[in-house]
C-alpha cells in the first residue's frame, strides 16, 4: 500500500511504503554521468601525486580523491542505492583497505610492489589517512546528493 504525503495524517505502520512528494524525490544516477566523473575523479588522484599541493594537502588529496573515487565507483556499480549507503560502503571499503596494509604477507608485498596494487592498496598505514576518507566520502555524497536533486547526474 503506499501513502502519499499530503495525505498521510498519522505515523505509518512497519512495511508501509510512503511516497514523497515530487519536489522532494531524487531521481537515479545515469550510469554514462557517474562513469564519467569517477574517470575525472581517478585523473585528479593521479594527478595530485604528480603534482602535489603546498603543504599538509600534498599528503591528504590523494587520499580524499581515493575515497571519492570509491563513493562514485560503488554509485556506478549500485546506482540505484541511497547515497548514505554508497557513503558508508565507501568509507568502510578504503578503512578495511587501510588496516590490509598492516599485512606483511609475501604475496600481498609483491601485489603492492606493482604500479597498480601500490594505488589500489596503499602501501603503508596511517591514522590521519582515516580523516582524508571521510573528508573525500563527505564530499563525494555532498555532490551526489546536490547533483541529484538537480537532476545533473539522472538519466
Amino acid at each position: 500500500m503506499t501513502t502519499n504525503w499530503k495525505t498521510l495524517t498519522r505515523r505509518p505502520s512497519w512495511g508501509e511504503v510512503v511516497t514523497a512528494p515530487a519536489e522532494t524525490q531524487q531521481r537515479g544516477r545515469s550510469r554514462l554521468w557517474v562513469g564519467v566523473v569517477l574517470a575525472l575523479t581517478i585523473a585528479l588522484g593521479l594527478l595530485s601525486r604528480r603534482y602535489p599541493l603546498p603543504g599538509i594537502l600534498a599528503e591528504y588529496t590523494g587520499d580524499a580523491l581515493y575515497a571519492s573515487a570509491a563513493f562514485v565507483g560503488f554509485a556506478l556499480l549500485l546506482a540505484g542505492r541511497q547515497t548514505r549507503t554508497l557513503a558508508i560502503l565507501a568509507f568502510v571499503s578504503c578503512v578495511l583497505i587501510e588496516f590490509a596494509q598492516l599485512l606483511n604477507c609475501s604475496w600481498i608485498r609483491d601485489l603492492r610492489a606493482t604500479t597498480l596494487g601500490r594505488l589500489l592498496l596503499g602501501s603503508g598505514f596511517k591514522w590521519p589517512d582515516m580523516l582524508a576518507y571521510l573528508i573525500g566520502v563527505t564530499v563525494a555524497a555532498t555532490v551526489d546528493r546536490m547533483a541529484r536533486r538537480r537532476h545533473v547526474l539522472s538519466p
